[in-house]
């Protein structure tokens, strides 16, 4: 009897996964502001002054400072979507992991698929010249596009001839945004340059590539009915875009890249249009 009650006092004592959510969905919700708006604000002030040599060590280019940021802002991804990662979409998304990895593994060595770049800025632990971190750099791109033409193509995105072609240009139009403002900052830098404000077009080509791979694994083992439900349910889930927006839209606009500020803007207009970017940051 006394193994019994203990037990059970264990069992209640013990958070489901259903109670541990609802307290992620709470603690995001109730931050979104800072989330959403103030991270990806302070983020850009200190990767600006990095770059400009206002920052001084050790603060500048903190490769832990920018990854605590990044995680930070994409905690409401991360919760949103966790609710529908069963065993199937977690080994397709850790299969992407390894995806990514590779993929710049072979780019850092080879120059194929994207040109030939090397990092300049340390970005955290690496194995064979690559951030041990890229998956948390990668994926959520994927992600958010995917997430972002659900809700913008409705009843269309039921066709697979048109919501996977509209998501891998979604990728790459991401791509288009956060790429130059890296090499702006010096994150990395290619060897020849490029057109595309010092980025060559092979590594929009690349990302064609990676893209299509990486939307149709999500394709495969995401539940995009489940996905539209947790959307509907759950304001936040889009807010890591918003931060996306406001980061590197901030950090082009300060170099002067407009093409890319206006492609940033396109992605605030398609949340707006989806009632996410003034619902995101700016409510409870």
């Amino acid at each position: 009897m006394a193994d019994d009650g203990l037990e059970r006092r264990s069992a209640a004592a013990t958070p489901t996964r259903e109670a541990v959510q609802r307290r992620l969905d709470r603690l995001v919700r109730e931050n979104r502001l800072t989330i959403a708006a103030v991270f990806p604000a302070v983020g850009a002030v200190l990767l600006v002054a990095s770059a400009e040599g206002v920052l001084p060590p050790p603060l500048a280019f903190n490769p832990w400072l920018v990854l605590a940021g990044v995680l930070v802002m994409r905690a409401p991804l991360i919760v949103g979507v966790g609710p529908l990662l069963d065993r199937r979409a977690a080994v397709g998304v850790a299969g992407l992991c390894a995806y990514a990895y590779v993929i710049e593994y072979v780019g850092v060595t080879t120059g194929w698929p994207y040109g030939e770049f090397h990092y300049t800025v340390d970005l955290g632990p690496t194995l064979g010249g690559v951030p041990l971190a890229l998956p948390v750099f990668f994926i959520p791109l994927v992600v958010n596009s995917y997430l972002l033409c659900l809700l913008l193509l409705g009843d269309r995105a039921g066709r697979v001839a048109v919501r996977l072609p509209v998501i891998v240009a979604a990728v790459v139009g991401m791509d288009l945004v956060l790429d130059p403002g890296a090499v702006a900052l010096g994150f990395w830098t290619y060897a020849d340059g490029g057109a595309f404000y010092g980025v060559p077009r092979s590594n929009f080509l690349g990302w064609v590539g990676s893209a299509t791979v990486s939307v149709l694994v999500l394709d495969r083992v995401l539940d995009r009915t489940g996905l539209l439900e947790r959307l509907d349910r759950c304001p936040f889930m889009l807010d890591d875009l918003v931060s996306f927006v406001l980061l590197w839209g901030g950090i082009n606009a300060w170099f002067g890249n407009a093409l890319p500020v206006l492609l940033a803007a396109l992605f605030g207009v398609g949340l707006l249009w989806t009632d996410r970017f003034d619902a995101a940051p700016f409510r409870p």
